[in-house]
Parts: structure tokens; sequence; C-alpha cells
């Protein structure tokens, strides 16, 4: 499941068993569906782990032949710059040929709510905009493979991580992204005097599950192992919007819950920020209780859609289901889903390829320092101490500058 969106990133869209991405039905998926591109990755990792095995063995291959002597000898540095020019031959064929299109599928192209998603070809963009991380046609002018390039563009969000394959950013729910352009929607179906139930029930269902904190890849912690759907469960079905009212008639919103935060108090305030109801902590501090201001719920869109509910108890439940964004009606049952949150394959894949960035980055400024100061680890110079001493040179560590005995 974790490859899933990856492989369709790249253009593989359908399954040997008959179904594909969007949903339909495919009678001949070819070699590169996404079993045969499992398949594959399993004979080339045997054909790898035998060629590891053969190199071993064969270890001397005295291939080339030394100009200096005219013997035959293992020329490292020309086979380092034959590997070096095969993969750089497979990196410019992977922009120009798959991703354009011009021998291949292309690979996928969304747009900014993650609601079009499909696999095209894409052209290459050879100006400034190429640097623009959501310009698709940046991958094909300059294709990068490097970790910390791509942890950063998983991470922060990118023509390369539509949101459909890899889920949103956290980003999109600290800034309210998907909340605005919901509320940008109604608004103008209101403007186009639909009702409010009208105007919800025009929001794709797509769209409002972006607008929950479960697909915040923030929300997981690195030792909770496991899928998405092991913590809040298999999505069902969007309930609606709720909107909540006290007895005054205002509407009310609820404060959503901010990424980082376990647990957080219920707090409902009016347009203008002033906090109108809450779930108190104690009774002491009850005043704005739902009981005292009388506060209601309604739904709009959804499976709800026309349903309001005036009992404080569901209104509390409603009012804490809606701290984490759109309502949405989760299976648990199917899985034993325990309702702790996972972090989404966004998160996995930028927190892993950070993690070999610095990994291999402060590995070769390890080896690197170790080859060029090896005396000094191995400590073999007994005069290198001298060199440091002071008092001993008039420029610390400039041999040349040796103090005369007076």
């Amino acid at each position: 499941m974790f490859v899933i969106p990856f492989m369709t990133r790249l253009g593989i869209t359908n399954s040997w068993g008959g179904w594909n991405i969007s949903g339909g039905t495919v009678t001949n998926p070819g070699i590169w569906s996404y079993e045969g591109v499992a398949a594959a990755h399993i004979v080339f990792s045997g054909l790898c782990f035998l060629a590891a095995i053969w190199h071993w063995v064969y270890w001397d291959l005295e291939v080339f032949c030394d100009e200096r002597t005219g013997k035959p000898s293992l020329d490292l540095p020309k086979i380092f710059g034959i590997h070096l020019f095969l993969s750089g031959v497979a990196c410019f064929g992977f922009g120009a040929f798959h991703v354009t299109g011009l021998y291949g599928p292309g690979i996928w192209v969304s747009d900014p709510y993650g609601l079009t998603g499909k696999v095209q070809a894409v052209n290459p963009a050879w100006g400034v905009d190429g640097f623009d991380p959501f310009v698709p046609g940046g991958i094909a002018s300059h294709h990068i493979a490097a970790a910390f390039v791509v942890a950063g563009t998983m991470w922060y969000g990118s023509a390369t991580t539509p949101i459909e394959l890899f889920g949103p950013t956290r980003y999109q729910w600290d800034q309210g992204y998907f909340q605005q352009e919901i509320y940008r929607r109604v608004s103008a179906g209101l403007a186009e005097n639909l009702s409010l139930s009208e105007a919800w029930s025009k929001i794709p269902e797509k769209l409002a599950f972006y607008d929950y904190i479960g697909n915040n890849p923030a929300k997981g912690g690195l030792f909770r192992a496991g899928s998405m759907d092991n913590g809040d469960g298999i999505a069902v079905g969007w309930l609606g919007h709720p909107v909540f009212r006290d007895k005054e008639g205002r509407e009310l919103f609820v404060r959503r819950m901010p990424t980082f935060f376990e647990t957080f108090p219920v707090v409902l305030v009016d347009e203008d920020g002033i906090v109108r109801a809450d779930v108190p902590f104690r009774r002491a501090e009850s005043k704005y209780s739902v009981e005292q201001v009388g506060v209601t719920v309604e739904f709009y869109g959804g499976e709800l859609n026309g349903v309001s509910y005036s009992d404080p108890a569901t209104v509390k439940k409603y009012a804490r289901r809606a701290q984490l964004g759109e309502i949405f009606e989760l299976d648990r049952a199917t899985l034993k889903s325990d309702g702790v949150f996972r972090s989404s394959p966004r998160g996995w894949f930028t927190f892993g390829h950070a993690t070999f960035a610095l990994l291999f980055f402060f590995g070769h400024i390890w080896h690197g320092a170790r080859t060029l100061f090896r005396d000094v680890f191995a400590g073999i110079d007994p005069d290198l101490d001298v060199q440091v001493e002071f008092g001993t040179f008039q420029k610390v560590g400039d041999p040349t500058t040796k103090r005369q005995a007076v």
C-alpha cells in the first residue's frame, strides 16, 4: 500500500485485478500494472543479488589496459565514470522521454486542491518557472534526485507529490487551506441564490476529506507503526458540515485543534472571534457551557443534510469532532483501529529520506575528514602536538616561524 502512490505518480494506474486507480474497470491492464511493477522489482532485486555474488567471486576483473605498463588492470576511476555516465543517461531519459510523454505515459498532474489529478504528459519548463516546486514542467527540465530535495518537496508539497496520492501537507491544515476553499465555494453558491443546504451539497467529498486533521502527516508519532487506517479507521462517508448557533441565533465556529496538540479545549467563537460557548472543565466556570448558552447544531451537505440537534450531549459530541475538521463516519471495527493518529506516506517518506540525507551527508564528511587527517586519527605522529604547543611558533601551527632560543 505504501508504494502505490509512488507507482501512480509515475503513470501506473491499472491492476491485474481488473480495477484502476480512478475506480473504473479495465480488461487489458498490460504488463506494467501495480502487480507487474512489483514483480519486476522482485526479479530485478534477485538479479542484483546474483550479480553481487558474481562480483564477490570475480572481484579482480582486469578488463582494462594500464597505459603505463601495457598490462591488464582494474581501472576503478574509469569504472566509476562509466557508472556515473549510465546513471546520468537514465536520469536524462526519465526527464526527456518518460515525463514528457515522448516515450512513456507522463506523470500524475493535479490542481492545488487535489481534485482533477490524472496521468498526463508534461512539457519541460526552461524558464525561471521551472524552479517553482509546484510547476510539473520543472521535473522534466531539470530532473534532480537528491535526498534533501525529495524530502523537502514531499514535506512542503510540490508538483511531484500530488495530494490525491500522498495526502495533504501539515501546512495546509495549519493555514486552513482547504477550509478557505470550501467556504469560498459555499459563498459562491450562496451568491447564485442556492440555499445553504444546496451550496454545501456541492462540495466534493474529496475536498471535505482533505480538511480533516487525521490526514495531517504531522499528527502521527514516529513510533506509531502501521497505516493511517489503523488509527482513525476507514472513512465511510462525510456526515456534512455542522453549523452551530446559540439561542440568540449567532453562528458559532469551533476553534480547530493545532497540529501538535493531542487534546484541546472545545471553544466556540462568533464571527468576531469572541468566545460565546465552550465545554467547561469545572462547573464553577460554566457560564459559557453549551447548556447555558443554548447551542444547537444543524448539518448541511453530506449524510446528515438538514438534520439538527439541540440535545446538549449530542451538540458537545459534534463540537468535539468539529475540532478535527470536517466530520466523517469512520469504520474502526474492520481493522481494529485504535483511534491514535498515524502519519501518511508523505510523513514516512520525508522522515526516511531526511534520515538518509543526514546519514549520507555527515558520513561523507566523517570519512573525508578521516582520510585527510588519517595521521591525527591514528595518533602516529609524535610531533603533531608540537605544532600547536604554546610559545613554540610565532604563528601557531606554522613550522616556518619557529622561535629562536635566546
